[in-house]
């Protein structure tokens, strides 16, 4: 097979009139996931085909998925390719695109396959994305390389006009982590971190954390949640000083409710922190090339991609695992 412009698709040892298939996390419903041989499509000018070496697992919105508790939003549902947080090497690129064969590229996810939903569409062995939504690294940088999806959300989530760095961090898993190495980046005064898994008080550079029941402050400027509790605001607010500000930085199952009284009296200000965009994605990448921001000790995990079920459990139901990344090297 050959790109739209005559490229062809070298490495992937295909012809005209040949289906490439690829192997591919596929989860038709709750808990139910495997390892599947899909059908790619078949890949146009402007697109790439990329080998992914890493993919990550998303302990925000595909454990949602995995536990059957994901809201609905258009494009999504099952059966579907998980996966947003992929690495690896390009195998066919036409000119246009400005890659070639061998760089080494952060891929977002991808939507290739065919009926199959691909809304994140990232943790396959093979995939065929538009070189708009790639970025080039570091090949060095391994399966660490599949962090950048979490870093730029950190990154976007204190950016932008009139934001406030954080003084409160709501969670120490990855997300946590990052917004609190990014705050010292930034200048920001060390902020306090909470965490209720005693696991994870543990790893802070340069910052505390503490259970929240032994922190009596009730006058942070700026808090970021990222624990995915559609709970824990109604005690936010009641920790903010006057007029000060919420960010909702993670990814909630649920309806956010808090008692209106209290809020009104802070005057409490609520913002949501959506996903990364490409300036957050080309910000971090120099952060992380210039030894500023560092993404080491946050991969905790590594599986091979067969054994995915095992996988997606401990990512989800491990405290001690910060990030579960799938091993796709060695996968047919």
């Amino acid at each position: 097979m050959t790109l739209a412009n005559g490229t062809n698709c070298r490495r992937l040892n295909l012809r005209n009139g040949i289906t490439m298939k690829t192997n591919a996390v596929i989860m038709t419903g709750p808990k139910k996931l495997s390892v599947e041989s899909l059908v790619v499509n078949e890949p146009q000018v402007g697109e790439v085909v990329v080998e992914i070496s890493y993919s990550g697992i998303s302990t925000g919105t595909e454990k949602l998925f995995w536990t059957g508790k994901m809201p609905h939003f258009p494009g999504m549902g099952y059966p579907l390719v998980p996966g947003y947080e992929s690495v690896g090497e390009v195998v066919a690129a036409s000119p246009d695109t400005g890659f070639k064969v061998g760089d080494y590229v952060f891929v977002p996810g991808a939507n290739c396959f065919g009926d199959i939903k691909g809304l994140f569409g990232g943790a396959a062995k093979t995939v065929v994305t538009s070189a708009g939504r790639i970025i080039k690294i570091d090949r060095q940088m391994g399966s660490d390389g599949a962090l950048f999806a979490l870093a730029a959300t950190a990154r976007h989530a204190i950016v932008g006009f009139g934001n406030e760095l954080p003084d409160l961090i709501v969670g120490h898993g990855v997300l946590g982590r990052l917004l609190a190495r990014l705050t010292l980046i930034a200048g920001g005064n060390a902020p306090t971190v909470w965490e209720t898994n005693n696991e994870r008080l543990i790893g802070a550079q340069g910052y505390e954390v503490i259970h929240p029941k032994f922190d009596k402050r009730t006058d942070y400027r700026s808090v970021y949640d990222v624990s995915g509790d559609p709970k824990i605001v109604n005690e936010l607010v009641g920790r903010i000083c006057k007029g000060g500000e919420i960010v909702l930085a993670g990814f909630y199952p649920g309806n956010i409710n808090f008692a209106f009284p209290a809020a009104f009296m802070k005057e409490a200000r609520l913002r949501v922190s959506a996903e990364f965009n490409a300036e957050d994605v080309n910000v971090t990448r120099s952060l992380i090339e210039a030894g500023d921001l560092s993404l080491n000790g946050l991969v905790t995990n590594i599986e091979p991609a067969k054994n995915v079920a095992n996988a997606y459990e401990n990512a989800f139901n491990d405290p001690k695992c910060l990030k579960m990344v799938l091993d796709w090297r060695k996968a047919a």
